[in-house]
C-alpha cells in the first residue's frame, strides 16, 4: 500500500489518530492507530498497529506537548519516519460543529477555516482543539487536502420544528437552535441499518458514553435527538449536567454569585455522573462501588436515558429498533440490561444470555420482541475515511 489517508480527531486534551492505507478500488485498511495523551500536563505518545499491538510508547518532555499543536507536531513527525517515503493523500478532521453552514463534509480552504474559526463561540471547549491540526498541517505542508466532517451535519434532516428554541427570533436568526452532536457515530450507524434488516424502521441509537446522546433515526436519517444547541444537553453523562432548568442558572448566578466562566466549569467539568457521586466520571468505577452515591449516579443514568427513549418514540409515531453503541453501551452488560427492562413498555424485550456477548455487532432481543435490541460497534474514524476518501476523487 503506497498510498495512505489519515483521520485526525483532536479533543480538549488529547488527539487521537488513525491511519488507513488505501488498496485497490479506493478500498480503507487500517494501518494503525494511536495518541497523544495528556496535553497541558505530561504528555504521552502512544501507537498500535491494527492488531493492536503496540508501535511505540513514549513519554513526551515536560512542557513538549503543552499545546494541540505541538501534539500534533510529535504525531506528524513519528508518523513520517513510519510512512518512509510513502504518500498520504488526505487528513481528515472530527470538527464539533458545522453551524448552519456545514450540511456536509467540505475540503477546507482559507475562507472555510475562517468560517470554523467563527463558530468557536458556539463550541468553545472543542472548537479551538477541533482546528489546531488544521492550522499546524496548512504551516507544515500547505498542498495537502484537508477535509473537515461535522458532528452537527447529520442532524440537517431534522424537521424545523425540531431545532427551534422557543427564543425571540433575533437569537435563533443569530444561530441560537437546537444543533444535536455525535452525528459522525449515528451516520455510521445509519449505513448499516439495511444490513441488520432495519431499512426504513423507525430506529433510536443510544450512543452512550463519557458523552452520551440518543438520536431518533427514520429510513437512516435524524429527526430528533436529545443534545441541543450544547452537548451539555439531554443525558446525565461522564462531567456534564445535561438537561437543566434554566432557572437553575439564574438561581446559582444570584444566590452563589458565578459568572459564565464559573458555571461553565460546573456544567461541563464537575456535574453528571462525578457531580451525583462525588467518586468518578467512569461507569466502570461507579459500578463496582457500594457507595450509595455511586449507585444514585447510576440510577440517573438510566433513568434520563429510559425517559428519553420515551421523548423520541413519541417524536417517531413508534420504535421498531434500539441500538447501543458508544463506550457504555457497547460494553456494558448492566446498564443495556437495566435500560431495557425499564423500557419493556415500549416492547423491547431483552435476551439475557445474548446480552452477556462482547461481539462488534450483535442482537440482544427475544424473538417475541416487537422491538429489536443490538450492540453495534460505532466508528466515527471510518467515517470521516470514507467522506475524506469521497470528497478526494470527487476533486
Amino acid at each position: 500500500m503506497s498510498a495512505c489517508l489519515l483521520v485526525i480527531n483532536a479533543g480538549s486534551s488529547s488527539i487521537k489518530f488513525t491511519l488507513y492505507g488505501l488498496v485497490e478500488n479506493h478500498h480503507l485498511v487500517v494501518e494503525l492507530n494511536g495518541q497523544v495523551a495528556g496535553i497541558g500536563d505530561q504528555g504521552q505518545f502512544t501507537a498500535s498497529d491494527a492488531a493492536g499491538d503496540s508501535l511505540v510508547v513514549q513519554q513526551l518532555p515536560p512542557h513538549s506537548a503543552d499545546k494541540h499543536s505541538q501534539a500534533f507536531e510529535v504525531i506528524y513527525q513519528w508518523l513520517l519516519g513510519y510512512l518512509q517515503g510513502r504518500t498520504l493523500v488526505a487528513v481528515g478532521h472530527r470538527i464539533v460543529h458545522g453551524g448552519q453552514l456545514y450540511a456536509a463534509p467540505v475540503l477546507i480552504d482559507d475562507r472555510v477555516f475562517k468560517h470554523l474559526e467563527a463558530l468557536i463561540p458556539l463550541a468553545p471547549l472543542h472548537q479551538p482543539h477541533n482546528l489546531a491540526p488544521i492550522r499546524e498541517l496548512q504551516k507544515i505542508s500547505p498542498t495537502l487536502p484537508q477535509i473537515a466532517c461535522f458532528d452537527t451535519a447529520f442532524h440537517f434532516t431534522q424537521p424545523e420544528v425540531a431545532h427551534r428554541l422557543a427564543l425571540p427570533r433575533k437569537f435563533t436568526e443569530a444561530g441560537l437552535r437546537r444543533y444535536g452532536f455525535h452525528g459522525l457515530s449515528y451516520e455510521y450507524i445509519a449505513n448499516l441499518l439495511p444490513q441488520l434488516k432495519l431499512a426504513g424502521a423507525r430506529v433510536i441509537v443510544a450512543h452512550l458514553g463519557s458523552g452520551a446522546s440518543l438520536c431518533a433515526l427514520k429510513d437512516g436519517r435524524s429527526v430528533a435527538t436529545s443534545m441541543g444547541f450544547s452537548p451539555l444537553d439531554g443525558l446525565v453523562m461522564g462531567t456534564r449536567c445535561g438537561s437543566l432548568d434554566p432557572g437553575v442558572l439564574l438561581y446559582l448566578m444570584d444566590h452563589y454569585q458565578m459568572d459564565a466562566r464559573a458555571l461553565e466549569k460546573l456544567l461541563y467539568f464537575q456535574s453528571g455522573l462525578l457531580g451525583i457521586s462525588g467518586i468518578s466520571s467512569d461507569m466502570t468505577s461507579l459500578l463496582a462501588s457500594s457507595d450509595p452515591h455511586a449507585c444514585e449516579a447510576v440510577e440517573s443514568f438510566v433513568y434520563r436515558v429510559t425517559r428519553e427513549l420515551g421523548s423520541l418514540a413519541a417524536a417517531l409515531g413508534g420504535l421498531d429498533a434500539l441500538i447501543f453503541t458508544g463506550g457504555i453501551g457497547e460494553h456494558s452488560v448492566i446498564i443495556r440490561q437495566r435500560i431495557c427492562q425499564q423500557a419493556a413498555w415500549l416492547g423491547v424485550g431483552l435476551d439475557d444470555n445474548a446480552n452477556q456477548q462482547q461481539e462488534p455487532r450483535f442482537c440482544i432481543s427475544k424473538a417475541a420482541s416487537t422491538v429489536a435490541t443490538w450492540v453495534v460497534q460505532t466508528d466515527e474514524n471510518l467515517m470521516i475515511a470514507r467522506h475524506t476518501l469521497k470528497l478526494l476523487i470527487s476533486k
